[in-house]
């Protein structure tokens, strides 16, 4: 019934100020060609929401694949008037 297997918790790591601004590079130019942030985070050995939180922190966002800054403000500011206009002109938090 019962495994006899032990799940070892990974230690955790940390990363060089260099490594994570290189991360975010790669998922920027990544990003635009198409890749997945999870094959990304594989090559890196980093778990996606990681590589998806250290965008949004660095003010980088994720990008849908070959979207540059600029759409994205646009398509974002369209789902925003999307919501308000779902919710009567009400703002929630989601």
């Amino acid at each position: 019934m019962g495994s006899s297997k032990k799940i070892v918790p990974r230690e955790r790591r940390e990363f060089s100020a260099d490594f994570k601004a290189e991360a975010v590079r790669m998922v920027a130019e990544r990003r635009v060609a198409g890749v997945s942030l999870t094959q990304i985070g594989r090559a890196l050995d980093v778990r996606p929401d990681r590589l998806r939180a250290r965008g949004e922190a660095n003010g980088t966002g994720t990008l849908h694949p070959g979207e540059t800054p600029e759409p994205q403000v646009r398509r974002l500011r369209r789902e925003v008037a999307t919501r308000q206009r779902v919710r009567g002109g009400r703002v929630e938090s989601w």
